[in-house]
């Protein structure tokens, strides 16, 4: 007997554009944008209606492919097969890359997914009540990975058993979905976590009901893969790599457009925010594996710098850099700050917007005549309330590299947590004509 979808109530994903939300609500995930958008979504993310008012905007349809080179959980890419349009993700952290490429992935039959969940449920939830199976712990090399009181032992001990069941005795084709519904239920739900201006733990819990929650992650993925199966079935590719060598991994004059959404110079340490996930899930086991994928990140805070990074060399093209970054450093030694990572701020300033240099110039090869161009981009005064207005300076640098700069669209404000000033949050539209200036060109060739 086939399986009942638990979970039918949801509404159906749109395809339409919609009017500019609210500042308030800019950002914001819709009800009825949760349909595979909220399979796991990264605190960092951007909504899916911005993509769609770029893509209306653009011009884009069937037949043409869209990139995200720094794709996240894959909102782009989402939006874009909801469409019916081909899409490419480049993303280097690699849960979320793991995430992007499921969230991408319609191909399960709702009901075998929900019928395999309720088998290894059962599997799982005899193996927590067996002595045989305690205890389950992390190796020691992965527990120091952890945010502290990130997770409580015992819903700890339920979350190994259940992946392990997961992976040991569900069926394969299956796995990367339900592994997703773990990971997606794990920060906050099974977890202590919270996200505000940071990611930190709150009050432990002493138990958690693991096994529920992972199944009423699962039973959504199931109700949403219901709704998306008469879509088109367009292409959405995810690469795993690093957007500043984006010319060794597309093919020229590959893309349409850009829809995307960079990392900013703000001190937010990417892969603290989902290191509960990534270690539980063994994508990052050890601080080498951590450390291999820092280094293919751009370089947006201090703990992702390292002595061997020379990213800065690129920034003949935005000389402005420089004078912001000794601004910070001035202010740095007029304050007398000398922490380890109060020395390293002008350094990453100058790191961030070098490999965004590096990022625009690769990303040239890869673009079409005309392509069209969206980077939504955030002011920051993270580094000693020294303002870096990030939106005007990689314009500066785009137009350097030979892009068009077509305009700045203003999609939100929101207020700086250090000095509580309104910081703008812009959307630079570019176009590519395929015209560099000579002493930028030979540079990156």
């Amino acid at each position: 007997m086939m399986t009942q979808l638990r979970n039918p109530q949801l509404h159906p994903p749109p395809v339409g554009i919609r009017s500019s939300p609210s500042n308030s609500a800019a950002n914001k995930l819709a009800v009825d944008d949760r349909p595979v958008h909220s399979w796991y979504r990264f605190v960092l993310s951007f909504p899916p209606h911005l993509v769609r008012d770029y893509l209306a905007q653009f011009g884009i349809g069937p037949g043409q492919v869209i990139l995200d080179p720094f794709c996240g959980t894959g909102t782009v890419l989402v939006e874009c097969k909801k469409l019916g349009i081909d899409s490419i993700g480049i993303e280097a952290h690699p849960m979320v890359h793991a995430a992007a490429a499921v969230k991408t992935d319609w191909t399960p039959d709702p009901s075998r997914l929900i019928g395999d969940a309720d088998r290894v449920a059962h599997l799982a939830a005899q193996r927590i009540r067996d002595a045989a199976w305690f205890p389950r712990q992390l190796p020691a090399e992965s527990r120091q990975l952890l945010i502290g009181g990130s997770i409580s032992p015992r819903p700890l001990r339920k979350t190994l058993i259940l992946r392990d069941t997961i992976t040991q005795d569900g069926a394969p084709d299956l796995r990367r979905h339900h592994l997703l519904a773990l990971a997606a239920a794990l920060p906050t739900e099974i977890g202590n976590l919270h996200f505000g201006p940071e990611v930190g733990a709150r009050s432990p819990k002493s138990d958690a009901p693991v096994i529920a929650l992972w199944i009423d992650r699962v039973d959504e993925m199931a109700a949403h893969l219901a709704m998306v199966e008469e879509m088109a079935r367009s292409e959405a590719k995810v690469i795993r790599g690093d957007s500043r060598s984006i010319h060794t991994l597309l093919l020229p004059e590959s893309v349409d457009a850009v829809i995307t959404s960079p990392p900013y110079p703000n001190e937010k340490e990417y892969t603290r925010t989902t290191r509960l996930e990534s270690v539980i899930l063994q994508h990052i086991t050890n601080r080498a594996e951590l450390r291999n994928a820092k280094k293919d990140l751009i370089r947006s805070n201090t703990r992702g710098v390292y002595k061997t990074d020379d990213d800065d060399r690129y920034l003949d093209v935005l000389p402005e850099v420089c004078q912001i970054a000794e601004e910070i450093e001035s202010r740095r030694l007029n304050l007398g700050k000398t922490s380890g990572f109060e020395k390293q701020y002008a350094k990453v300033a100058k790191l961030y917007f070098g490999g965004m240099v590096r990022h625009l110039a690769a990303l040239r090869t890869a673009l079409r005549q005309g392509a069209s161009l969206a980077y939504v981009l955030g002011d920051q005064a993270s580094y000693l309330q020294v303002m870096i207005r990030t939106g005007c300076l990689i314009a500066k640098a785009a137009e350097r590299l030979g892009y068009e700069v077509v305009r700045t669209d203003l999609f939100r404000t929101r207020r700086a947590t250090a000095t509580r000033a309104q910081l703008r949050e812009e959307v630079i539209v570019l176009r590519w004509t395929g015209k560099a200036e000579n002493h930028c060109d030979g540079q990156f060739a």
